[in-house]
């Protein structure tokens, strides 16, 4: 038991470290969609990852209609910072990696 919970708590922490750089990558194409006057989200793009990842999740056996939902929860969250970072609202833009 104990090497299964430390297992999941390994997970559990790469999990949360994968989730940040993902969200440190979306903060970035937020500055770039504000910068071009892009709407902070885009359902055609959004329906495209929902069918790809729930084909993903049905070859991980992972149940689909999760993985929808964990997309959903994070897509949320995305657009939240998206129209944050439009409306002004975050200070400090993060150095550039076009540049």
């Amino acid at each position: 038991m104990v090497a299964y919970r430390a297992t999941i708590d390994n997970l559990d922490a790469a999990l949360i470290h994968l989730l940040a750089e993902r969200f440190r990558c979306t903060r970035q194409v937020g500055w770039l969609k504000a910068d071009l006057h892009l709407p902070p989200s885009d359902p055609a793009r959004e329906e495209q990852q929902v069918a790809r990842l729930r084909a993903l999740a049905e070859e991980a056996g992972l149940d689909p209609v999760f993985a929808e939902k964990f997309f959903a929860f994070i897509v949320a969250e995305v657009i939240r910072h998206h129209e944050a970072i439009r409306d002004g609202v975050v200070k400090g833009r993060p150095d550039d990696p076009r540049a």
